[in-house]
């Protein structure tokens, strides 16, 4: 049975859905990504991505236009710019200055992100930053210059180590949506935020032993 939560997260209350019972058969989503044909992912994700089988969206279509309508106010249609299978697996060490620090995934109006959780042990999830030297909770292209430009000088003065999931001298975590089985989070790509992983030991390239999750990316029509 589907739940559906709704958040406002931080000082500029943005939405965020979260989702119970997302999918109607996530043990068939485990199955077809333990025989997926993995590879090395592409942009910043660090780690590993594989294609999901075709049907996906189309089961989980009706859970996520509610969602746009009622918690996101999106009420035209979507596209789906990009959406997989993806393991986090890249050790803290090997991590790009880019993977150490909460990011926004687009700066366009109408884009949504999505992460499908589909471990059992549930894991970290996801969770949402302020930045505390400009107070911004999202990134859009008017914030953008400015914000790049004050993140480079406190990166240049001390660069992060590891994976982010709370606080830092940066910056300041707003919120954080627990990984469940079967729970998807959905909110806007222009939020700050980064995947809570807590326990960078733990972290396997075995999608059924591994942080599994679907994230897809998508755009108001």
């Amino acid at each position: 049975m589907t739940g559906i939560t709704a958040r406002r997260v931080g000082a500029e209350a943005q939405p965020v859905a979260i989702v119970d019972g997302f999918h109607p058969d996530p043990a068939a989503l485990r199955t077809t990504a333990v025989a997926a044909d993995w590879q090395p992912a592409r942009r910043h994700y660090p780690g590993l991505r594989a294609a999901l089988p075709g049907d996906y969206l189309s089961r989980v279509r009706a859970v996520i236009a509610l969602v746009m309508r009622e918690v996101l106010g999106v009420t035209g249609g979507l596209d789906v710019l990009d959406a997989s299978f993806s393991l986090v697996t890249t050790p803290p060490d090997r991590l790009t200055p880019a993977q150490r620090l909460p990011h926004v995934d687009a700066v366009e109006p109408g884009r949504i992100a999505l992460v499908h959780y589909l471990s059992p042990g549930g894991g970290d999830g996801t969770a949402f930053f302020r930045h505390r030297a400009t107070g911004f909770e999202t990134i859009d292209a008017a914030r953008a210059p400015g914000y790049h430009a004050v993140l480079a000088r406190e990166v240049a003065a001390a660069p992060p180590m590891g994976y982010v999931h709370d606080d830092t001298l940066l910056f300041e975590r707003t919120a954080h949506v627990e990984a469940r089985f079967n729970r998807a989070v959905i909110y806007r790509s222009a939020m700050l935020h980064s995947g809570a992983i807590a326990r960078p030991d733990t972290l396997s390239a075995d999608p059924a032993a591994g942080r599994l999750t679907v994230t897809a990316f998508l755009s108001a029509t």
